[in-house]
C-alpha cells in the first residue's frame, strides 16, 4: 500500500487501547483514523483523532486496519464492520466463544485477519518452547500459572491457553491457575514435573508497551493484504522487538 495505513482502534478506553492510541501518534507509517470504545465518549475529538462509541460503529470512517482490543460482547460488530468494508483486521480480544471463533475462520476467506492472544516475540519463543519440552517430556505434570492485572476479566488467559495447546500437541495435559494482583502487566509460568525434577519456562512483561508495538507492526503490514489467515511470524520481524 501507498501512504500511511488508516488504522481503527477498538478498545480505545482500555489499556492496550490507550496504549496503542499513545504509540500510534509517533508512527510515521500510520495513522489513527478513529477511536472507539464502549460508551459514546464526552470530547468527540482528542489530539486529532475522532472518537466514537460502540453504538456508532457503523458510522466511523474509512479505515484500512481494524486493531481490537476489546470485550467478546463488541466483536461481532467490528467482524462485520470489517467484513463490509473489506478492511483487515487484527485481534487481540481473548474469551471469544466457539461461534465467534467460527466466525473468524469464516471471514478469512474474505480479508485479511491476524487473531493472537499475545503479540510479543517474547511468547512466541516461549511457545515453542514448551511444544519442545513437552514432546521429549512424555508423563511429566505440565502446570500453566499465569497473573495479570485486576481488571483483567477472563481466567486462563488467552496466551495461558495458546501455551496450553502447544503442550497438548505434543502429548502433555495442561492444568491452568490463574492469579490477578494489583498492576501486574502479564507472566506466564509453564512448570513441567517428574519425580525430583522439575523445569520452569517463564516469561514477564514488564512493558504493555511490547504488546501495543507488536500489533501496530503487524497491522500496519497486514493492510492490503490478501484474504487469508496470517500468523505473527508471518509479518512481524524481529528487529521490531
Amino acid at each position: 500500500m501507498s501512504g500511511r495505513v488508516r488504522v481503527l482502534v477498538h478498545g480505545a478506553s482500555g489499556r492496550m487501547g490507550m496504549t496503542l492510541l499513545r504509540l500510534a501518534a509517533d508512527r510515521e507509517d500510520l495513522c489513527v483514523c478513529a477511536a472507539v470504545s464502549g460508551r459514546p465518549p464526552k470530547q468527540r475529538v482528542i489530539d486529532g483523532v475522532p472518537y466514537f462509541g460502540a453504538s456508532e460503529l457503523a458510522g466511523v470512517p474509512a479505515f484500512d486496519v481494524a486493531v481490537d482490543f476489546s470485550l467478546p460482547g463488541g466483536f461481532d460488530a467490528l467482524l462485520a464492520l470489517c467484513l463490509k468494508r473489506r478492511a483487515a483486521l487484527v485481534s487481540g480480544t481473548t474469551g471469544l466463544d466457539d461461534a465467534q471463533r467460527a466466525a473468524l475462520e469464516s471471514a478469512g476467506g474474505s480479508i485479511p485477519v491476524l487473531w493472537a492472544s499475545n503479540f510479543s516475540l517474547g511468547v512466541a519463543v516461549l511457545q515453542d518452547l514448551v511444544a519442545r519440552a513437552a514432546a521429549v517430556l512424555s508423563g511429566w505434570d505440565c502446570d500453566i500459572v499465569e497473573s495479570h492485572h485486576t481488571r483483567k476479566l477472563d481466567a486462563p488467559s488467552g496466551t495461558a491457553l495458546t501455551l496450553g495447546e502447544a503442550a497438548a500437541g505434543q502429548g502433555a495435559t495442561p492444568h491452568y491457575a490463574s492469579i490477578r494482583a494489583g498492576d501486574i502487566v502479564g507472566e506466564h509460568l509453564v512448570q513441567f514435573t517428574s519425580h525430583g525434577e522439575r523445569i520452569e519456562l517463564v516469561h514477564r512483561a514488564t512493558n504493555r508497551d511490547i504488546f501495543a508495538n507488536g500489533a501496530l507492526h503487524v497491522a500496519a503490514r497486514l493492510a492490503g493484504r490478501n484474504p487469508g489467515h496470517y500468523a505473527i511470524a508471518d509479518v512481524l520481524s524481529v528487529d521490531a522487538a
